[in-house]
């Protein structure tokens, strides 16, 4: 999105579709690049960072509060085929608190050297999961709910490819009244162009409206939007080049429509990685992409706070990740440091969800070890203690556009939180620091005016930098003193303390 957030309490957004630079290198001054003359900036300010951000999700729109199943308990990511019920039954007995079960393997898998993928024809694959509308029924009536996978291509050898392809609802190519193929590596896929609001329509009733959420689906993640190619030929006309920013907004919206459509907006949600301008106003819930599965700096699992507290300044109230990471290439695999920071990390987001991964035969799983499964156990109920406290953040959200997940500086102007970006505020009466370098035992942690409690001791800290000791499963978290939760935050502690 081409817009810059000032500590000086002022924004300025590019209000264009076309290929755009920001380069903010140079302390005084600002570089912009933009492939098109026509293009406006749009000016804010206001008197404090916060009132800018609530002018930020003013602008852009504001997610609905999240449903209390989705911020209650745990995700568990599973995709496994017939396989998968009974362990999700052996993850549930560890007492882990758990709201969601994850298969987006429903559709069926596909094969390929880079992994096992999916099958992108979006409907019930009974063959690997033969029982499934009963398992969802059955989940229903545990208060757990069923989520699977969607993303806007259709597989040129699944059947909605053809009703689509009938329906001239494909981005063609330029040359030829023929359906663009994407080459996702190993297979084929048609693009739904949803500059055709008939073909959007389609999309958001056909399949997300009758094969998922009619189908007892509660959420999906709803995968790409990023990928539309700059040289397919779409119904409305307009340059690729731009429709390539515009795609996930459209994605976003087609998602929420199809909620809408079934009076589900405040009880199913999807998650969303691509996005730009607007698409706040569609997407309730962003996750951080497909991390790696290690500690690196620039895609392992602290660029999941940097993007939580980077989306969040402009609009994005709701952020979390596939809990181990995603990505698993060249012999790098899980190791159960990581898999037990991982889990630290989640609970302190507004949704934690799992996830198994690219390949899951080669990595660590949450119920590949007891100490692993009770780990995760124990922190999912840390999780769901906080369910209070994220329900008074989520409806704050909703009235404000603030992010759950806050950089320092946000409430503490001070130019030293500028640079902090391995902590966040979790609301204005929490400070979580997790633990995201191999081998750390501890950690500095950076307290702003006031009086912090810790929360796995209860002691009090002031305002400064200390080493807090951070064993796996006490990631260093404080809140502060005199919060209107400190009762449950104190209860949390005294369930959970070391």
């Amino acid at each position: 999105q081409p817009t810059w957030v000032s500590s000086a309490r002022y924004a300025v957004h590019l209000e264009t579709a076309a290929y755009s630079v920001l380069d903010l290198t140079d302390a005084g001054r600002v570089g912009v690049e933009c492939w098109s003359a026509n293009v406006d900036l749009e000016l804010f300010d206001a008197p404090s960072l916060p009132a800018l951000v609530t002018k930020m999700s003013d602008r852009f729109g504001r997610q609905p509060a999240l449903p209390d199943w989705a911020i209650s308990g745990a995700i568990v990511g599973l995709k496994d085929g017939v396989d998968t019920f009974d362990r999700f039954e052996k993850i549930a007995a560890s007492g882990a608190a758990i709201t969601g079960l994850w298969c987006e393997d429903w559709i069926g898998i596909r094969q390929t050297s880079f992994g096992k993928r999916l099958f992108w024809d979006w409907k019930w694959n009974a063959a690997r999961y033969p029982d499934l509308p009963a398992q969802i029924d059955a989940l229903a009536e545990r208060g757990i709910r069923f989520l699977g996978y969607v993303n806007p291509y259709l597989a040129v050898d699944g059947s909605l490819y053809q009703e689509a392809r009938a329906a001239n609802f494909l981005a063609l190519r330029q040359d030829s009244d023929e359906p663009y193929a994407v080459d996702f590596g190993e297979f084929d896929a048609g693009v739904v162009d949803f500059t055709n609001p008939a073909a959007a329509a389609w999309f958001a009733d056909r399949i997300i409206g009758q094969e998922m959420l009619d189908f007892g689906l509660s959420g999906w993640m709803a995968d790409f939007g990023e990928y539309l190619p700059t040289d397919v030929r779409l119904f409305d006309g307009s340059d690729p080049m731009e429709a390539h920013n515009r795609w996930p907004v459209l994605w976003a919206k087609v998602n929420a429509d199809a909620i809408a459509s079934r009076g589900k907006t405040h009880d199913a949600t999807f998650f969303m990685r691509a996005g730009f301008s607007g698409v706040q106003a569609h997407c309730p819930l962003l996750w951080a992409g497909d991390q790696c599965v290690d500690f690196t700096r620039h895609d392992g699992i602290n660029t999941v706070i940097t993007a939580a507290l980077s989306s969040g300044l402009l609009g994005n109230a709701y952020h979390h990740s596939d809990l181990g990471g995603y990505t698993s290439l060249h012999g790098v695999v899980r190791t159960a440091e990581l898999m037990h920071r991982w889990i630290d990390l989640a609970a302190f987001a507004p949704v934690m969800r799992s996830h198994e991964g690219n390949r899951p035969a080669d990595n660590l799983q949450l119920d590949s070890s007891a100490e692993t499964l009770t780990h995760f156990a124990r922190m999912s109920q840390v999780h769901a203690r906080l369910a209070p406290y994220v329900r008074a953040l989520s409806d704050e959200a909703v009235a404000t556009g603030l992010p759950l997940q806050r950089p320092l500086f946000l409430h503490y102007d001070d130019a030293a939180y500028c640079d902090i970006q391995d902590q966040y505020l979790y609301g204005a009466d929490m400070i979580v620091a997790p633990v995201v370098n191999a081998g750390a035992t501890s950690r500095n942690v950076t307290l702003p005016d006031g009086d912090w409690v810790h929360l796995w001791s209860g002691d009090v800290y002031a305002k400064g930098t200390y080493a807090i000791a951070a064993p796996h499963g006490q990631p260093p978290v404080f809140t502060r003193k005199g919060s209107a939760h400190a009762s449950l935050f104190s209860a949390i502690t005294q369930e959970f303390r070391s």
